[in-house]
């Protein structure tokens, strides 16, 4: 009985949405049957499954990979983020669960669509480098959460006692396999211009983003919180395979959207010349939420003090060396404190991501006459997905917001392609000029070169200041985006600075020195704070989460835990 239920437990397919997916007729298992894996419009119909994974900006009422992930940095959250886990070990994780889920279900497209004979060679190649794609996808989060993970390449059944109750692979060797995967994927999925479909340019975007991570921690990671020392050459071999990956990209004819925000707050991505994939909602068919909740009445998640201060000045310098004018104490201008000279020297970025005005608690802010009144826990509102031309009644509803979301886009493959020169060491003018210098001009920002001229006081890395204004890039293109802030600490392995106690801006706001008596939220001094009093204290065993306990349990080979919550 004990078998049965951990088989169960990695196997179950009842994860899927759609009430009418073929999927839902029975487990996969059931279609190894000819009638089938016969035609090619099946197995796309089979690998239309894969979509779920990418959340965009959600499905009707629930959350996304945008905005909602506020465990980091840049957001001061309505609720206290604490490290993940940070209560325990739970019994079991949906995401341990549906990561396995994912893997067998790419496993068993490989099998069948290796043994199809209706499918000429280069539709059975496409097909198997989905499949791929889509395993390599999910182990690159499975490794990046749990570490050393089992690395099945076959779909398991109740005869697999020796791999279902395996012990963890070296998470070093899964990536390996992973970067074999990707290879195949980028060499050929078909290379067509939908940016709704899979294409070749998101196969090696997708692996931009995984080498990257991968080849940062390789060669930041310490042996004393990881298990493993750096990886000198590891680092190097994926860091050159993001670096060829972008520029395959980049070769491809796409350009950056002369707006910004238009990435983001968009009812029709498909002629946005940045896109490589996006996630299409339509009214009344697939709508989201997001826009509901950055425009709602209850308290929403603000940007930090930390965060707002990363943006900077249209002399391109930091807030410590800058020339301009760098009060941050807002004016009270028609009742509300106004940012809009405080913006007018930052990076255009800013004035696009956060509302023009502070709205807080005993000051809230009607934007674009949405119908409710908003308030942020740090005083900066979010206004970076908001679309005014989307009607009332749908702008305020949640499970009504149908902008689309972006999915893969050329601006993270440009940061990318930047940092992975950099991080090789071998970064010229020209890769600047041909990648992040691109979003500095689209920014109102002077172009860098590779001798800086400055360093930041500010830069608590440890990195030179070359790769510290990457970073920086990095983090104002994408605030708020696809909780890429977190893992960016974990793979540069900087956990450290989402300690409040150490780094106490991170969960503090805006300047409200003008407005002291108005102001009813919790204030530090002149600046709100969001901390309420609490403690975010860091632990090295936050790099890892933890492996659910009732796996242990049912696989006791999957001991013993990862360092620290044995």
């Amino acid at each position: 009985m004990k078998k049965f239920r951990y088989i169960v437990c990695l196997l179950s397919l009842a994860t899927l949405s759609s009430c009418d997916s073929i999927l839902d007729k029975g487990p996969l298992d059931a279609f190894t049957n000819d009638n089938f894996w016969t035609g090619e419009g099946n197995v796309s119909g089979y690998a239309n499954t894969f979509y779920e994974q990418f959340l965009g900006y959600g499905n009707a009422g629930g959350s996304g990979d945008f905005y909602f992930n506020s465990l980091s940095d840049d957001q001061v959250g309505r609720d206290f983020d604490q490290y993940p886990n940070n209560k325990g070990v739970p019994s079991s994780s949906t995401t341990w669960r549906n990561g396995w889920i994912e893997v067998r279900r790419a496993n068993i497209m490989i099998e069948k669509v290796s043994q199809m004979t209706t499918l000429d060679d280069a539709a059975r190649n496409h097909w198997l480098g989905v499949a791929r794609l889509m395993r390599a996808w999910q182990y690159y989060k499975l490794v990046r959460m749990y570490g050393n993970v089992q690395w099945v390449e076959k779909s398991l059944d109740i005869t697999d006692e020796g791999v279902l109750y395996g012990a963890r692979d070296d998470r070093d060797m899964v990536m390996d396999r992973v970067l074999d995967d990707l290879n195949f994927a980028t060499q050929n999925v078909k290379d067509v211009a939908s940016k709704t479909t899979w294409n070749r340019s998101m196969a090696n975007a997708m692996k931009a983003e995984v080498c990257l991570y991968e080849g940062t921690f390789r060669k930041y990671r310490k042996s004393e919180d990881s298990q493993k020392a750096p990886d000198g050459a590891g680092a190097t071999k994926f860091l050159t395979a993001c670096k060829e990956a972008c520029a395959a990209v980049m070769a491809k004819g796409y350009s950056l959207n002369t707006s910004y925000q238009g990435n983001y707050n968009s009812i029709d991505l498909s002629k946005n010349s940045e896109m490589i994939l996006y996630k299409a909602y339509k009214e009344g068919l697939l709508m989201h939420s997001l826009i509901a909740y950055i425009c709602s009445s209850t308290q929403i998640s603000g940007m930090s003090k930390n965060a707002f201060e990363s943006y900077l000045f249209t002399d391109g310098k930091p807030l410590a060396l800058t020339a301009l004018n760098k009060t941050d104490k807002a004016p009270m201008v028609d009742g509300h404190l106004s940012l809009k000279d405080i913006l007018a020297v930052r990076d255009k970025r800013l004035s696009q991501t956060i509302d023009g005005v502070l709205l807080y608690n005993g000051r809230g802010y009607t934007r674009y006459n949405v119908g409710m009144e908003s308030t942020a826990s740090s005083g900066y509102g979010i206004c970076k997905y908001d679309n005014p031309a989307i009607p009332e009644g749908f702008r305020n509803n949640t499970t009504k917001n149908y902008t689309h979301a972006p999915l893969f886009w050329l601006s993270v493959v440009y940061l990318n392609y930047a940092e992975a020169c950099a991080e090789l060491g071998a970064i010229t003018n020209d890769d600047l000029n041909k990648s992040i210098n691109l979003l500095k001009d689209r920014a109102g920002l002077p172009r860098i070169t590779t001798a800086i001229g400055f360093s930041d006081p500010a830069n608590n890395h440890g990195v030179s200041d070359l790769i510290w204004e990457i970073r920086r890039e990095r983090r104002c293109e994408l605030m708020f985006d696809n909780n890429v802030r977190y893992w960016d600490l974990v793979r540069w392995h900087q956990l450290d600075k989402l300690d409040n106690s150490k780094n106490p801006d991170i969960l503090r706001g805006a300047n409200v020195a003008n407005d002291m008596s108005g102001c009813k939220a919790d204030k530090v001094g002149e600046y709100i704070d969001g901390s309420k009093a609490s403690i975010r204290a860091y632990d090295k065993k936050y790099y890892l989460y933890p492996i659910p306990s009732g796996q242990i349990a049912l696989n006791p080979q999957l001991a013993p835990n990862n360092p620290g919550w044995e």
